[in-house]
């Protein structure tokens, strides 16, 4: 019907993320276990910011080739961007999946999962390609200053500086250094 042909039309994957994915849909590589381990690492890495060796080292994932779990890592990572990039519904999501020899049982945790991480993996990709704030103006004062005979003291200004940052070209933001 027309909601498969919009889920294919959402959610293409080039051939090495599918031919990744159905790797990990194969339970001959990787157990029901092993399966839930990676993709719990591949949402993690996504939202995390940082890649976890950690856990690809997990003992689930310790009989899998290394280059078989990081291009399935990849596969599973690159599908969640996807998904998040689209908006994707669980139809598509479970299309795709189908289309890559997912079974039922390994589709729903997926989707769980999906659902679980859905809006945090939707705030990050929004933040995605944003330029850092743009200083508008600054202005500074001296604090005080604190002034004493004594040498072996050493006593330094301290400057108030306010920093006008424009934000979404619209809202200005102040915030004081000290």
């Amino acid at each position: 019907g027309v909601s498969k042909v919009t889920a294919r039309l959402t959610m293409e994957l080039s051939e090495p993320v599918q031919s990744g994915l159905q790797r990990l849909a194969d339970p001959g590589c990787f157990s029901p276990r092993a399966y839930a381990v990676l993709l719990q690492a591949a949402f993690r890495s996504l939202l995390s910011g940082q890649a976890d060796q950690a856990a690809l080292d997990h003992p689930d994932l310790e009989h899998i080739d290394p280059a078989v779990l990081k291009y399935c890592h990849a596969a599973a990572a690159t599908c969640i961007v996807e998904a998040g990039k689209h908006r994707a519904e669980r139809a598509a999501i479970s299309t795709c999946l189908e289309d890559c020899k997912f079974d039922r049982e390994r589709i729903e945790q997926f989707c769980t999962e999906y659902q679980k991480n859905k809006d945090s993996l939707e705030i990050l990709l929004g933040s995605v390609g944003r330029c850092p704030l743009h200083i508008t103006d600054v202005s500074w004062r001296l604090e005080y200053q604190i002034k004493t005979n004594q040498l072996h003291k050493n006593y330094h200004p301290a400057y108030l500086m306010t920093l006008n940052v424009e934000v979404m070209y619209l809202w200005f933001c102040i915030f004081h250094c000290y």
